[in-house]
């Protein structure tokens, strides 16, 4: 099993090595227009530069903080909500008509509405990564809370549980499968709208970064800001991942 999981990563990394190989190829051979597509190697190249001399990591600080300070938001209010709508069907009879006329609404909508009450501030940029990063999450905790098995509650009510001690020994055990699995679909939707909200913002970031190198024609530092950006994402799925894993090896262990 551990052979197989060692192949299918050199296999994805050579097949990333391989498109990069062609893009840079293309390139060279000037099939591709340098303005709009510089070599990888520029790219590369120009993002390199900007971490050694320290000017690329004020971006990735600010993109990196407002990313997890929504993130960490959206993932609080979407398990309590999710577990309130989950385990009561008077909650969830009472809220889920608004949330469901929310819910539709894309993040980038209310960006004016956010900048009108926040201004230009990173408090906008979280509540509007909240208010997009938060559905994942619900909807998962949701699931996750109302599929709670009866047997498992009738144990509770023979033991005397309180509803206290059944949500935090009982449900949220049972739940955290499915709530770890829309907390990291919830982590990439941070990563997106940090960006979006820093180039419609102005804020400091790397959005804003690729923003004005776009503005300036300055196409390496455009896919450089592209490619720090997939890194990022990357790190930070695998992190979760780890943590998931970790957090669910009783399953693991079980199964």
């Amino acid at each position: 099993m551990r052979q197989r999981a060692i192949m299918l990563n050199i296999g994805a990394l050579l097949f990333a090595v391989a498109l990069l190989a062609a893009w840079q190829l293309l390139a060279d051979a000037r099939l591709l227009s340098p303005i709009f597509f510089p070599a990888p190697s520029r790219a590369i190249g120009d993002l390199y530069a900007r971490l050694v001399d320290g000017s690329a990591w004020l971006s990735i600080q600010a993109t990196a903080a407002r990313m997890l300070f929504g993130w960490l938001s959206a993932s609080l209010v979407g398990i309590v909500l999710g577990a309130a709508i989950g385990c009561s069907r008077l909650t969830r009879d009472v809220i889920e008509p608004t949330l469901e006329f929310i819910r539709p609404l894309p993040a980038s909508a209310i960006i004016p509405v956010a900048i009108l009450f926040l201004g230009l501030s990173n408090q906008m940029s979280i509540a509007v990564i909240c208010f997009g990063a938060v559905w994942p999450v619900l909807l998962a905790s949701v699931y996750g809370f109302g599929s709670v098995q009866v047997r498992l509650e009738e144990v509770a009510a023979v033991l005397g549980l309180s509803r206290a001690e059944f949500l935090r020994k009982i449900a949220l055990p049972s739940a955290t499968p499915d709530i770890l699995s829309g907390v990291r679909v919830s982590l990439a939707v941070s990563l997106i709208l940090a960006v979006v909200t820093e180039m419609q913002a102005s804020l400091p970031g790397i959005g804003r970064d690729i923003f004005l190198a776009q503005r300036n024609f300055r196409s390496p530092d455009l896919y450089g800001g592209l490619i720090l950006l997939g890194l990022i994402g990357l790190g930070a799925n695998h992190a979760l991942m780890a943590v998931e894993k970790r957090a669910l090896r009783w399953r693991n262990a079980h199964s």
